[in-house]
């Protein structure tokens, strides 16, 4: 059964958000495994996992607090993508 499509300004603006989040939250997923990686492997210095440490912890606040900001969860940008699995 298909649902009726909610054309409520709010629900569209909020659905907005979730989509920009969950794109910037998979992007910086993605970037903290590509820097777990190469410090793993020795590619980095001291200095600069100290940078990429700070700027991802940085990221993650800011990301939550935009989640706050517009009433959702980490947890509410892991999209479902049906038969491959959530997204996050």
């Amino acid at each position: 059964m298909t649902r009726p499509l909610d054309l409520d300004r709010a629900t569209i603006e909020r659905d907005l958000v979730r989509l920009v989040l969950t794109v910037v939250e998979l992007l910086r997923q993605l970037m903290e495994r590509q820097a777990v990686r190469r410090a793993e492997h020795g590619d980095l210095t001291e200095a600069q996992e100290e940078r990429i440490g700070l700027t991802l912890m940085l990221l993650d606040e800011r990301m939550r607090q935009l989640c706050a900001e517009h009433g959702l969860q980490i947890e509410d940008l892991n999209l479902d993508l049906g038969p491959l699995g959530p997204l996050l």
